[in-house]
């Protein structure tokens, strides 16, 4: 197998290189390998070891030229040199440049690399990993550091073979944890290697962390200054994570044997003045990441995993990690977006499906005498000021896990909410410092028309979402709520629900022509203030009732849902919102039930374009994925931390690939539960709308002269019409019933119209919406006909496969009969001639020897022939014994001497074979 390799890679140096241009590579590679191997002064081997290493590190042809026959070599110089350091230096060293890209190659991507297959042929060796593991305990300080970053460079390539063959290898991993305690080079570099090797190694996890690893890691970091250490402290706290992520009885051992203490005092602040450069951000992050592991508490398959998460929770909070949670996410001006957005994802995690940290967390103040305040009111300040949309999003999902099936909090948050007078509702944000929790949220909901304010008052319709979920006592409570008209003396107050409508209308109005608002591209504020409508009349009757109250509510929502214009997300929203007004329509106004809107949505949209809303929202990524989390983020690496260190908001990026695209955010926004409150709505609404159309409200009608009785009619026969009438017309009407029923049904489940359905938009008025139904009903069906047309032809191609398979095979049935027949006819002819033989005929014997004599001339033939090739061969090898006798005759050697005895051994060994033979 090996071989194979060897004179594979041999022809890959060939095809990338060229032939003549390796060439001349491969032959002094050879050379000087050679001299490594064969040489018989040490000072000569060493230089050739320093001439290979200068080639190797500068060209790729060298480096493929050694990799196809320079290991073995180096191995064994590794393995039989051990008492020369500077040649098991020099070895190391070729093998870490065969292992190292040459970065000033310019070449295409798919260009073979030499490197890349150098570490596949090393890893390849038997006993290589062993051998290079061995080097760590020497003594020389450069073998060790060369032998650290040769096995870094194969786990980097081939992690998966070293570690395998580590964990086969006795005490492997100890030798490495060895060399934490090393210098700092030979310990920086171990580190790296530890980090690589424990990355997705479950084994090898356990194997590092019962050889001490938690104690060795803390106190490199506190030897290196904590947070405010280089990148080492990096280095060492992604070793950490590896060692706690998805993996429960590590984080119990971290926990029950050196504690949270150590990582809790690297998120602490020192000094009062703070000073974050980008390392102290990266080692921050590091930190909170590791505090998202433990509180995530092991991996889903893991059934120890919802203990585990809970004891980790209640340990990091009885160590204060909530003090210096809200230190560096809401108190501290100096750190950076990212490790404000950092913290706060663990303090919503922290609070999450846990009453008792909710409790702590609502209880928390924070700020200096006299401005202190509660946090919960710091962090909703954060919602309304913030430029950062990372930061928003980060501090809404604290709302959202504090409220999370928390009724006595959401009551709570509710019971603050007080309208201010009008000239308090529009003071500057700056002066909301004294103000209640309610007070704020409703300054920010109502503080103004144009599109800064606007982007305000949707950030606090989420926050106010939060609050109103799955609670129909807060749903009431803020439903009682009036705000106060600009000029009293002009317009009595009016419910907040109704002013959200109006800054839905005025978000959409202010939007420029290419569907963009004028200022910060904030399109998803109708996306926030729909989902607060949403989740305010699920549900509510009362909600529904006083949303319909105002009649432009219900033709404003009729013409978002059929504006095409709008993307798919506001429009399926907006669908929702008029269903919710069918299902939870408890009114007896004819105007205003639930069969008048139903009668206005088939009559403006039709409910095919209606039902096509939510078809097409659920192709959106937002709901074909539903599981995704806010708090999703990347792990940390060397490689990767300096591009996180920032985190861009996403105002600032090209978010519009194409038009009507929602925004990546809004997948932040609307989450997994607001996603299943969406479809269970839309089943609901769907039921509901064929139950209202297929049981039409019964109008008063005239009666018709068939009922009145006739004179000189007798009662009897009266009545006998009667009863004949009624009978027909309720067979007539459940006819008609059925009918609308099914009509009904095929609408809902195939989203198209049919010809009901045009009909009723023909005759109320087709608009522009319903020919773009039309349109799209149309392409549809051109769609699935010329889908059906390339099954046909597909069908039909594979048909006809099968009948030319069939008439092969029936072709090779009658070539085999016909070879079964030939077969049984010679068989006849064969016992024929044996029963002639048996008879005793001479004539039908052959001529033996004729034969034989034919079969000695072809051997005589045969034997000449060799022997004429024998001859040639001979010339030719005496005559290369000529050019050599005349050769060392020039250098002065004894031609005679140097023969002497080498016929007799030969004559001997053929004398020797002779007797064998004869024996």
């Amino acid at each position: 197998m090996k071989m194979d390799l060897v004179s594979g890679y041999k022809g890959v140096v060939g095809l990338v290189f060229g032939n003549e241009s390796s060439s001349n590579e491969d032959s002094y590679v050879e050379r000087l390998l050679g001299r490594i191997s064969n040489g018989k002064l040490a000072e000569d081997r060493r230089n050739a070891i320093i001439e290979l290493q200068a080639i190797v590190a500068e060209s790729q042809a060298a480096q493929l030229a050694f990799g196809a026959m320079g290991f073995s070599v180096m191995l064994s110089v590794l393995r039989e040199e051990r008492d020369d350091v500077e040649m098991v230096r020099g070895s190391l060293e070729i093998l870490l440049s065969a292992l190292t890209p040459i970065n000033h190659a310019k070449g295409s991507s798919n260009e073979v690399q030499p490197a890349l297959m150098n570490t596949d042929l090393l890893s390849r060796e038997a006993e290589s990993i062993s051998l290079l593991l061995s080097l760590l305990a020497e003594d020389d300080f450069y073998v060790r550091y060369y032998t650290l970053q040769l096995l870094t460079s194969l786990l980097t390539n081939s992690p998966q073979r070293l570690q395998e063959a580590i964990l086969i290898i006795p005490r492997g991993i100890t030798r490495l944890m060895d060399m934490l305690m090393d210098r700092e080079v030979i310990r920086n570099e171990a580190l790296l290697l530890l980090t690589h090797l424990t990355r997705e190694a479950e084994e090898i996890q356990k194997i590092v962390v019962f050889e001490g690893a938690f104690e060795k890691i803390f106190s490199i970091i506190k030897e290196e200054g904590g947070s405010d250490g280089g990148v080492v402290v990096q280095d060492c706290l992604e070793l950490l994570n590896n060692l706690l992520c998805n993996n429960a009885s590590n984080q119990v051992l971290l926990r029950e044997t050196i504690g949270l203490d150590s990582l809790i005092s690297i998120l602490k602040l020192k000094g009062s003045s703070y000073t974050f450069s980008q390392q102290k951000t990266i080692n921050l992050l590091s930190a909170l990441e590791t505090i998202k592991l433990l509180i995530k508490g092991g991996s889903e398959a893991d059934p120890g995993r919802d203990l585990n998460k809970q004891t980790n929770k209640k340990t990091l909070v009885q160590k204060k990690v909530l003090d210096h949670l809200l230190m560096l996410g809401v108190e501290s001006p100096w750190a950076s977006v990212a490790v404000r957005c950092a913290a706060l994802r663990c303090i919503a995690d922290l609070i999450a499906g846990d009453s008792k940290n909710r409790d702590i967390l609502s209880s928390k103040f924070l700020g200096e005498e006299p401005q202190v305040e509660p946090a919960l009111n710091s962090i909703l300040r954060i919602i309304l000021r913030t430029s950062s949309m990372q930061e928003f999003m980060a501090a809404d999902f604290v709302f959202e896990s504090f409220c999370e099936k928390n009724a006595d909090g959401q009551t709570m948050l509710a019971s603050t909410l007080i309208p201010q007078p009008y000239s308090m509702n529009h003071a500057p944000l700056e002066e909301d410092i004294n103000m209640s929790f309610g007070s704020m949220l409703l300054h920010g909901l109502t503080l103004g028309e144009n599109d800064g304010d606007l982007e305000v008052c949707g950030r606090a319709a989420s926050v106010l979402c939060h609050v109103l979920k799955d609670n129909s006592h807060c749903k009431e409570r803020v439903l009682r709520i009036e705000i106060e008209a600009p000029i009293p003396s002009l317009g009595a107050s009016e419910p907040l629900l109704h002013r959200m409508m109006i800054y839905l209308a005025l978000a959409s109005s202010m939007k420029s022509k290419e569907g963009r608002l004028r200022s910060s591209d904030n399109s998803y504020l109708q996306v926030m203030i729909l989902k607060l409508l949403v989740t305010w009349l699920a549900d509510c009757p009362s909600a529904v009732h006083c949303f319909l109250d105002a009649r432009p509510h219900l033709t404003y929502l009729l013409e978002l849902v059929s504006n095409l214009s709008e993307t798919v997300c506001i429009r399926g929203l907006a669908a929702v919102v008029l269903g919710e007004c069918v299902i939870y329509n408890k009114s007896t106004d004819s105007a205003k039930d639930a069969f008048a809107i139903v009668d206005m949505m088939s009559q403006k949209i039709g409910l095919s374009s209606y039902f096509l809303n939510f078809d097409e929202m659920h192709k959106k990524f937002i709901f074909a994925n539903e599981e995704s989390s806010p708090n999703n983020s990347k792990s940390f690496t060397r490689s990767s931390a300096a591009s996180m260190e920032d985190i861009v908001d996403l105002d600032n990026e090209d978010l519009s690939e194409q038009k009507n695209v929602d925004l990546p955010f809004l997948s932040s926004i609307m989450d997994s539960c607001f996603v299943n409150l969406v479809k269970g709505l839309e089943e609901a609404i769907r039921e509901q709308i064929v139950e209202v159309y297929s049981h039409p409200k019964i109008k008063v009608a005239v009666v018709p002269a068939e009922l009145e009785q006739k004179n000189g009619e007798s009662d009897g026969e009266y009545m006998k019409r009667l009863k004949a009438f009624l009978e027909k017309q309720c067979s007539e009407i459940k006819d008609l019933l059925v009918r609308n029923a099914t009509l009904a049904e095929d609408l809902v489940k195939t989203g198209g119209g049919g010809n009901f359905q045009s009909e009723q938009r023909v005759s109320g008025g087709s608009g522009r919406g319903q020919i773009n139904a039309l349109n799209r009903d149309l392409q549809e069906a051109s769609q699935r006909l010329e889908m059906l047309k390339a099954e046909k032809a597909k069908v039909e191609s594979e048909a006809k496969k099968y009948q030319n398979l069939a008439e092969k095979m029936e072709a090779d049935l009658r070539g085999l009969s016909d070879a079964y027949n030939s077969l049984e006819q010679s068989n006849i002819q064969l016992e024929k001639e044996v029963k002639t033989l048996k008879s005793g005929g001479a004539s039908t014997f052959p001529d033996v020897e004729a034969i034989k004599a034919e079969a000695r001339e072809e051997a005589q033939k045969e034997s000449e022939g060799e022997l004429n090739d024998l001859l040639v061969c001979l010339g030719q090898e005496q005559s290369k014994v000529d050019r050599l006798t005349a050769r060392l005759l020039e250098l002065g050697e004894d031609v005679d001497k140097l023969l002497e005895g080498i016929g007799d051994d030969v004559g001997n060994v053929e004398d020797d074979d002779y007797e064998e033979d004869n024996d």
